[in-house]
């Protein structure tokens, strides 16, 4: 993570796009290093958001294609695991991208969206406004740590 700390904002970029895919990256803590190195509280959180966010969408449109030997191959998720997602969709519809920041099942729930070819500008909007509200409380976390050491 301190490399990805190091790019600055690119860092912040790319660690939130890809932490946003399968791939285990925890983006939370660049942003907490960059905070802790004096930069823009604002556009911290704006950029982590916008990274999380199409890394998200991107999860999304990997679902809408259905390839699941890619899938099962390259993201260890079994075709199972989104079917087990259908019913809370049907539930909840693009409501449930909210929770796509969510660690073990956000990925998953993404991937479930776009297989089950949920509204898109819904879950866009709603899984956007998941990621701010996440990267938003990390950051206020972060600042409240740090004044009380």
């Amino acid at each position: 993570m301190e490399s990805f700390a190091d790019w600055g904002f690119l860092g912040l970029f790319l660690s939130s796009f890809l932490g946003a895919t399968i791939i285990p990256l925890s983006s939370e803590i660049v942003l907490s290093v960059l905070l802790l190195k004096g930069y823009d509280f604002n556009l911290s959180i704006i950029i982590a958001t916008i990274g999380n966010w199409l890394g998200g969408l991107s999860s999304y449109f990997l679902g809408t294609l259905g390839k699941w030997s890619f899938v099962e191959k390259y993201f260890r998720i079994k075709k199972e695991k989104i079917l087990s997602f259908k019913s809370k969709i049907d539930k909840w519809g693009s409501v449930g991208a909210f929770f796509c920041s969510l660690p073990i099942i956000g990925d998953p729930l993404a991937i479930s969206l776009g297989f089950f070819r949920v509204n898109f500008l819904k879950v866009s909007v709603w899984m956007l406004s998941g990621k701010l509200v996440k990267y938003i409380l990390w950051a206020i976390l972060t600042i409240w740590g740090i004044s009380i050491f």
